[in-house]
C-alpha cells in the first residue's frame, strides 16, 4: 500500500507502507492469552478478533515489514505478559517518623496563617 504523508513525487509511484493483518482468534495462544490480549486496551486491536499495525516509517518496503513484525510481536508480550503480584509491606519506623514530622511542620505553617488576635 502507499504511503501516506510528505515525499514528492516518488510517494506516487512506490508503494512502500505494509499493513500487517494478525488475527488472534485463530492463533495457536491459549484461551488466557486470547482473554489478556482481547482486554487491552489498544486501538490496533479490533473487536472483531483482529490486530492491525501500519507501518510507514521507513522508505523501504522490506523495512516496514520487518518493523511491522518487530511492533506486532512488542504488543504481543505486553499484552500476554503476567504481571507479579504485589507484596504488601509495612512502612519502616523512619518513613513513620518523617511523615509525622512533615505533618507536624505543615500543622505550624498553617496554624500561623490565622487572623492575628490582640491579647491586651
Amino acid at each position: 500500500m502507499r504511503a501516506s504523508g510528505p515525499g514528492g513525487q516518488n510517494v506516487n509511484k512506490v508503494s512502500t507502507a505494509v499493513q500487517l493483518r494478525f488475527d488472534y482468534l485463530r492463533a495457536r495462544l491459549s484461551s488466557a492469552q486470547r482473554e489478556m490480549i482481547r482486554v487491552t486496551r489498544d486501538a490496533r486491536i479490533l473487536s472483531s478478533g483482529e490486530i492491525v499495525i501500519k507501518a510507514q516509517r521507513f522508505r523501504s518496503q522490506e523495512k516496514n515489514k520487518q518493523d511491522a513484525l518487530n511492533r506486532l510481536n512488542t504488543l504481543l508480550d505486553k499484552a500476554t505478559s503476567v504481571k507479579p503480584t504485589r507484596i504488601a509491606t509495612q512502612p519502616t519506623r523512619g518513613a513513620k517518623e518523617r511523615r509525622l514530622e512533615t505533618k507536624r511542620n505543615n500543622s505550624g505553617k498553617k496554624s500561623n496563617r490565622g487572623a492575628i488576635r490582640d491579647f491586651d
